[in-house]
């Protein structure tokens, strides 16, 4: 990959802090794992109507198991990321939890949710307690490594140009359609240039007028329909998910549940019931933007991560 933190650069940078700390260092090729759990389920999502979140699915496929078992090879106790989480062993619920980090604006355990339980405690943090990235590049500054100063990566990495709809286009033999934008009610109000160039709560790129700002509520796969709305439309207050991971088992969650539908949201209260392989949940108060393929994570009244699964 040419850019992002899978990148040859990055690569050799990681290189350069091994020699200098005097310890190991190992490449991994998971070109193909990467492009079958990351890059293939991107694109499949997409295809789907869904919007997806490939540093999920790279967590759960390429860190904490395709990694953890090559550091298992290696005879290593740990592997250590950098995300801004905790894993700590709970007397509450005893057994090793994922807990969020002492910083709330940089906290990660949402992108975590989907790991296995039981490796937790093969896991550390190293950034856990740390509140500001200045204070991390510091010591990289003080120990002399040329990393001190490399910008942040934020986009997904094998997408550089950050241009996902245009991604997806060039991966897909399906062509894409163009078809009807039409409001709750049904109304025809527009064309739209194919779904994979929309997600819901988008209010921009839309290509219509109208007498107040609308927004994409909903995509529409079966009859290939763009529908519009109003902001307040957006708001709802349940949603059903699968694909479900528990790092907490569901019988021991208790009453007090809070949730997030995407990594920037605040946490709100939620009811949860169980239906076989589907959980139903009911917010105290409405959501916004509510979208189909990304994640759903569950934190108890501690900011312990008590699972997650992905938004049907």
């Amino acid at each position: 990959m040419s850019g992002g933190c899978c990148s040859y650069s990055s690569s050799q940078d990681a290189k350069r802090v091994c020699d200098k700390l005097k310890i190991p260092h190992y490449t991994l090729n998971f070109t193909e794992e990467f492009k079958k759990y990351v890059i293939d389920d991107f694109i499949k999502c997409y295809q789907e109507c869904k919007t997806p979140n490939p540093c999920i699915e790279c967590n759960k496929y390429i860190k904490f198991d395709l990694l953890y078992k090559k550091a298992q090879e290696l005879e290593c106790d740990y592997i250590a990321t950098g995300h801004y989480a905790k894993v700590e062993y709970s007397d509450k619920y005893k057994q090793y939890v994922l807990r969020k980090s002492q910083e709330e604006r940089k906290d990660q355990t949402y992108f975590l949710y989907s790991i296995d339980k039981k490796i937790l405690p093969n896991i550390l943090f190293p950034l856990e307690n740390y509140t500001d990235k200045k204070q991390v590049r510091n010591i990289a500054t003080e120990n002399e490594l040329q990393v001190a100063k490399k910008p942040d990566s934020q986009e997904v990495c094998f997408i550089p140009d950050n241009d996902y709809a245009s991604f997806v286009e060039k991966n897909i033999t399906k062509k894409i359609k163009k078809g009807d934008i039409v409001l709750s009610s049904g109304k025809v109000i527009g064309k739209h240039d194919g779904l994979i160039h929309y997600t819901v709560g988008q209010r921009k790129g839309l290509g219509i007028s109208y007498q107040e700002p609308l927004y994409v509520l909903e995509l529409d796969q079966e009859k290939n329909r763009l529908i519009v709305g109003t902001e307040k439309e957006l708001y709802k207050n349940k949603l059903y998910a699968d694909e479900l991971n528990f790092l907490v088992d569901f019988e021991n969650w208790g009453k007090r549940v809070f949730a997030k539908i995407r990594y920037r949201a605040s946490l709100a209260e939620v009811e949860v019931e169980k239906q076989e392989n589907t959980l139903e949940v009911i917010f105290s108060e409405p959501q916004r933007a509510i979208t189909r393929g990304q994640s759903v994570v569950f934190y108890d009244q501690d900011g312990i991560v008590l699972g997650g699964g992905k938004i049907m």
